[in-house]
């Protein structure tokens, strides 16, 4: 099976430069629906899915490569590389924002600018830095998912999305959840929450957006202030909105941020 045809990586739009939206843990391409088609005039924007994810190719899924972030990255880079793509523009949500820090790390020159949305670099308070949970909370939430995945699924959406006056987003994102095979969410749960990626942000010299929601349980405000502080030179535009995922509960004021940005 060809790259493309593994990660059911998909291109539309028009333009010299690439668009790559990533998405996040449990989730798939299709929650870009409401933010990718607005870049296809000056774009070609190109989405896909992690393998393990979405309608990627299961089979080609092994726990060694993607034991860590750098296998994600790997996926990236031969995408990018399979469509020839450099001077892209790489829009990551969430643990996709490190995985577009370590594919960069890995090819320096494939992107030329760099959107993250909600991103944590290390999800766990040690000394003077602060993820937002304890290893404690962390350990807790890896043992309900391998005790009960569905569980799990159920009780997490509500606090991941927020916004618990538009229940359905929850309720699509627990059906994303749900349809990940346990075992690979299991253990990509482990790469996202136990992945300490503070030291690649001082290494990032392109152009880069954090996009941070006012309110968000997995990655608080502090978190997103100390990936913009951490990166010379980065952007950081507020979304007044409440919950992890934007680009569903708040899509226009995630285009409008990207598109100031670029």
């Amino acid at each position: 099976m060809s790259i493309l045809d593994r990660n059911h990586v998909k291109v539309s739009g028009q333009g010299a430069r690439a668009m790559i939206f990533a998405h996040g843990y449990g989730c798939d391409q299709n929650m870009w629906r409401l933010v990718a088609p607005a870049f296809e005039r000056d774009y070609r924007v190109v989405l896909f899915d992690y393998v393990g994810a979405g309608k990627s190719d299961l089979s080609a899924y092994r726990p060694a490569r993607y034991g860590s972030l750098a296998g994600y990255a790997e996926d990236v880079l031969e995408i990018c590389h399979e469509l020839g793509l450099t001077d892209a523009i790489f829009v990551g949500h969430s643990v996709s924002s490190m995985i577009g820090a370590v594919a960069l790390q890995r090819d320096p020159g494939l992107f030329s600018q760099l959107v993250m949305v909600g991103p944590s670099p290390w999800y766990i308070n040690e000394g003077d830095y602060h993820g937002g949970f304890g290893r404690a909370d962390i350990d807790g939430l890896l043992a309900l998912l391998d005790a009960n995945h569905l569980g799990w699924s159920a009780t997490m959406a509500p606090v991941i999305m927020g916004n618990p006056d538009r229940p359905e987003l929850a309720e699509e994102l627990a059906n994303s959840f749900c349809r990940t095979d346990p075992e690979i969410a299991r253990h990509f749960a482990r790469v996202t929450f136990l992945s300490d990626c503070r030291a690649q942000l001082p290494g990032i010299r392109v152009p880069t957006l954090v996009i941070q929601c006012t309110e968000d349980a997995i990655a608080p405000r502090v978190v997103g202030e100390y990936v913009h502080r951490q990166i010379a030179g980065s952007s950081i535009a507020y979304i007044q909105s409440n919950g992890h995922c934007p680009h569903l509960s708040a899509p226009a004021e995630t285009i409008a941020a990207i598109r100031a940005f670029l």
